[in-house]
């Protein structure tokens, strides 16, 4: 790995930011990383990241990618209070009808929150002695010349030279983007599946027994194609909960206590309403509410013509429905992505940039196809329905309802939704033929 460029510019500082501000330190001899918002001293949600204050899982292959840029991250975030745990025994994991069965996978994940995760990752890139960070700034639009972009526009007319500029501004962030066509680059098409998903958070105190079965974690996914509901408790740092509400097309809950609990007790499984009944709640604000009305793809890889100079990264190239968890773990592989593709052609040509798309695709094609096919089960949703996509969720609901009693299909359905193993494992003929055997075991029949 060399030096590929004088300075480098990454608009938005968020997780997907960061982690491309890490991969651009050792490549360039300067970094700049841009942002809107007024980025905070402590672990605190931030306005310009409305999600922040909700339920966030960094899938276990997240995790390791993060330790791979960041050595020592995960230590240094249980040390301040993240919560370690084995996903296949301290997370209970109620869908289809019945809990998977718990097992002890030897899979390491840590549950925190969004802000302090950003917090403790912002502080490792403000360290590096390369890298400047700069908040409360507005880009205003890219600067171009010669078949590359060659900086940025400030929204006070200073303009920031560089020889690449990375966009992680997000789903919302498409100003800069737009400049593109001012310059004769076309706008890639958007794949848009709309799912009218929206959830409330409330934090409570934590104790321990506090979850049923002294879980750790807890997810309740909705039981299609009629009950759009879905739940969520999370054992983040500060001895909390952090108890989330919502689901697809209008289901979501109350932000009031009462409504919220009414919503909780509904639910088809009573571990969140217990829980609720438990756990005292940490203030006497209401529950904060989060609504998101559709996943967005942008196809970058299919673009013939892309600027030198210039990549998009993280919800800048897709936002999915945050039900799923995917976000966060999705741009840091990207992140390290980036870095390959940056070292294999030494240069921020535009054949590094198509060759990056093309990666980022085969990277974003797993969790896309999980969560949008996921989301055809209901018939409100609206988009592109993948092809086959009826009969492929036909043979994974068999799969799920036997991961109620096989501690191989739970494996293998875990596997494939941390992003640790294809989903192609999910069809194997050893795996067919248990999923048809077990699934008709499952206490969801009974």
């Amino acid at each position: 790995m060399g030096v590929i460029g004088e300075h480098a510019v990454v608009m938005g500082a968020s997780m997907g930011g960061l982690a491309a501000a890490k991969t651009l330190a050792s490549r360039f001899r300067r970094v700049t990383v841009i942002d809107r918002d007024t980025l905070p001293k402590r672990a605190e949600n931030r306005r310009a990241v409305p999600h922040g204050g909700h339920a966030h899982a960094l899938l276990i292959s997240g995790r390791i990618a993060l330790d791979e840029l960041f050595p020592g991250l995960t230590d240094e975030l249980v040390e301040g209070g993240a919560v370690l745990f084995d996903p296949g025994h301290d997370l209970l994991f109620h869908q289809m009808g019945s809990l998977r069965a718990r097992f002890a996978s030897g899979r390491c994940g840590v549950s925190l929150t969004r802000a302090y995760l950003e917090h403790s990752v912002r502080a490792r890139v403000r360290a590096l002695p390369n890298v400047t960070v700069r908040d409360r700034t507005l880009v205003r639009g890219y600067l171009a010349g010669g078949g590359r972009i060659t900086g940025v526009e400030l929204d006070g007319g200073e303009r920031l030279w560089a020889d690449f500029v990375v966009d992680a501004t997000g789903r919302g962030g498409g100003g800069p983007a737009q400049s593109m066509e001012r310059f004769g680059y076309p706008l890639p098409e958007t794949d848009t599946v709309k799912i009218d998903v929206g959830y409330t958070t409330l934090m409570l105190k934590r104790r321990p027994g506090d979850l049923a079965g002294d879980g750790l974690l807890y997810l309740m996914s909705a039981v299609p194609p009629h009950d759009k509901r879905a739940a969520a408790a999370f054992a983040v740092e500060g001895d909390r909960w952090m108890v989330t509400l919502g689901g697809w097309h209008r289901a979501h809950a109350p932000v009031d206590r009462e409504g919220f609990k009414e919503f909780a007790a509904g639910l088809e499984a009573p571990e969140m309403a217990e829980l609720l009944a438990r756990a005292e709640s940490l203030d006497d604000q209401d529950a904060r509410k989060f609504t998101y009305p559709a996943a967005k793809r942008r196809r970058y890889e299919r673009l013939r013509t892309v600027p030198a100079g210039h990549v998009a990264l993280g919800d800048a190239i897709c936002s999915f429905n945050p039900l799923y968890g995917q976000g966060m773990t999705v741009a840091v592989l990207e992140a390290l992505e980036l870095g390959r593709r940056l070292d294999r052609f030494g240069a921020t040509s535009a054949p590094m940039a198509r060759s990056y798309y093309r990666a980022t695709s085969k990277i974003i094609d797993t969790p896309w196809q999980m969560a949008t096919g996921s989301d055809f089960v209901f018939p409100e949703t609206e988009g592109s329905r993948p092809f086959g996509n009826g009969l492929l969720n036909s043979y994974i609901r068999q799969v799920m309802l036997a991961s109620h009693v096989s501690r191989d299909a739970h494996r293998v359905m875990l596997d494939v939704q941390h992003l640790l193993a294809s989903p192609a494992s999910v069809m194997r003929p050893a795996t067919i033929l248990r999923a048809l055997r077990h699934a008709r075991r499952s206490p969801a029949h009974a």
